[in-house]
């Protein structure tokens, strides 16, 4: 979607109205920005209120990470596809785990059937986190899990794998997605109720910081929210509020505010308008400052600091003419770096319709690296700093922000809005809209309802389901039960029955689990036969 809406009065242009619902002047000047002062709205980079990044010499000094999304069919060829990005300079991975994997069911459960390994990597045992990560320099390479309602085992996983390989814990460092609340609002790759599942992502936060320091162990994700249907604003504000919750549920438990704050980071969604989103990071940026030093009272700098991973939205793209994906996707990288992000993870111009291909992914990848080698992004921090459009919009697009979080708040925190389905109705409401402005017109896609070519329908390619891969999973999984001390399996379950009953921190149990081999579908049953599962409200 372009993100704007043109409303013409005859063939002239009336006014353009951002998703953000911001009327777009046709021109901007100094009157624009004389309430703004520059110390306190924007200052300098790596200074509060950090509008124009974290960092004081951003990207001049290091360039962002790269992490493309992969990870399909067996652990073994994950580990291949893994290998063949970071030999062509991919400096972080991105996991993508299949269905069952997700939803905390092993590769022989029946409802598992024709889903194996078809969307992701298929994960029974720490056996296949072995394979997936062998050879790979843990201590210099970091994983982004992307998993949530079983995120705790993954992360167990990942620990564990490391410790096997010969890696420090406190060198590794992981991203486990991690964040339920939006899984009941953009994805629904839920299991647990609401307040067991803020528990056990608690339990990962409090387990990390002390453990675990440069893992983020928890990424609170606005992506999928946006990629469901909500604004820009609702984007970042929704974020917000999530992050709220967890934060408070660990503060709860007697931590400080700088113990684990910092390791906190976002995943957020880039299509749309240009400016519009440029403005959207440097507000929240700046916003989330804001929050945590005003609200909370933290002190230390990097408490302070809004950590992000920008990419492009699969919500973006097209089926309809693919190859202009590419250029979605370049100018989406333009837009990631231009807002200082600190991970780009673009998503392939075949995403519209399939699992990338290694083509695909591997575009994706140099055009991040013509990005940081080519086009001069790295050459100065924050260029757009100073415009008299983008720190108008910027400062709008904050107090829209705001206003949205108290709406939030108003029906009793994001936790009770998700419950109630609140969050859930708003939502969809904006999906529905959208499509149906893109169905009239109102919103352009180029290819779609504004220059159509009309042409044969050209075959593309597709990511086969290959069915061999369920026999060879349950073959590896069956293998490992044969293999693995049974009694071992049987204590540590035991274990993690009574620590979750208990209310007790569940990881260390979650790890010896792991390494007994216990499965998946083992260590989830155990928390569902504790916690029980969430039933969905209606929202309608």
């Amino acid at each position: 979607m372009s993100g704007a809406k043109y409303i013409k009065e005859g063939e002239k242009i009336k006014e353009a109205i951002l998703e953000s619902g911001i009327k777009v002047k046709t021109i901007y000047t100094p009157e624009d920005v004389a309430h703004i002062d520059y110390d306190r709205d924007i200052g300098n980079s790596g200074e509060f209120p950090f509008t124009r990044g974290i960092h004081p010499e951003m990207f001049r000094n290091r360039p962002w990470t790269t992490r493309q999304y992969s990870g399909f069919g067996s652990p073994q060829e994950t580990n291949e596809r893994f290998k063949y990005l970071i030999e062509h300079g991919q400096t972080g991975l991105n996991v993508a785990f299949d269905l069952p994997t997700q939803m905390g069911l092993d590769s022989d459960d029946p409802q598992a059937e024709g889903e194996v390994g078809r969307v992701g990597m298929a994960v029974d045992t720490l056996r296949d986190f072995e394979t997936a990560f062998e050879g790979i320099k843990m201590d210099s390479i970091g994983s982004g899990l992307t998993i949530n309602a079983v995120a705790s085992i993954m992360l167990a996983m990942y620990q564990a794998v490391a410790e096997k390989y010969g890696f420090p814990l406190d060198r590794i460092s992981a991203t486990p997605q991690n964040d339920i609340l939006k899984e009941m609002v953009g994805r629904g790759m839920w299991i647990f109720p609401v307040e067991p599942s803020i528990k056990l992502i608690g339990d990962t936060i409090e387990y990390s910081s002390k453990w675990m320091p440069r893992t983020y162990p928890v990424s609170i994700c606005g992506y999928h929210i946006r990629e469901s249907g909500a604004s820009p604003v609702q984007e970042i504000s929704y974020a917000f509020e999530i992050a709220i919750s967890y934060i408070d549920h660990v503060l709860e438990r007697g931590l400080n505010i700088d113990d684990f704050v910092g390791r906190l980071s976002f995943n957020l969604d880039i299509y749309g308008n240009l400016f519009e989103q440029i403005a959207k990071f440097r507000a929240a940026r700046r916003l989330w400052a804001k929050i945590i030093k005003d609200r909370y009272g933290a002190e230390k700098q990097r408490s302070l600091q809004f950590r992000m991973l920008a990419g492009g939205g699969g919500a973006g793209l097209t089926k309809q003419q693919p190859e202009n994906n590419i250029v979605r996707g370049a100018y989406y990288a333009l837009i990631s770096a231009l807002s200082g992000t600190q991970t780009m993870a673009l998503c392939s111009y075949d995403e519209a319709y399939t699992i990338p291909t290694p083509k695909a992914a591997l575009i994706s990848l140099m055009t991040s690296h013509i990005l940081q080698e080519e086009m001069g992004l790295r050459d100065t921090v924050d260029p757009l700093g100073g415009s008299y459009y983008v720190e108008s919009l910027t400062d709008q697009m904050e107090k829209l922000i705001i206003e949205e979080m108290h709406k939030v708040e108003e029906v009793g925190g994001m936790a009770e809005a998700v419950a109630s389905g609140y969050v859930q109705r708003e939502v969809a409401k904006l999906a529905y809209q959208q499509e149906k402005s893109i169905q009239d017109g109102t919103l352009p896609k180029v290819g779609v309802n504004k220059y159509v070519v009309e042409e044969e329908e050209k075959e593309v390619e597709l990511h086969e389901y290959d069915p061999r891969a369920l026999d060879e999973q349950v073959e590896r999984l069956n293998e490992v039960r044969r293999t693995r001390d049974s009694r071992a399996v049987e204590r540590t379950l035991k274990d993690l029955e009574t620590a979750a009953k208990a209310g007790d921190n569940v990881m260390p149990y979650l790890v010896e689990a792991v390494k007994a081999y216990a499965t998946v579908g083992e260590m989830t049953s155990v928390f569902k036969e504790v916690y029980g599962v969430y039933n969905e409200p209606s929202i309608f």
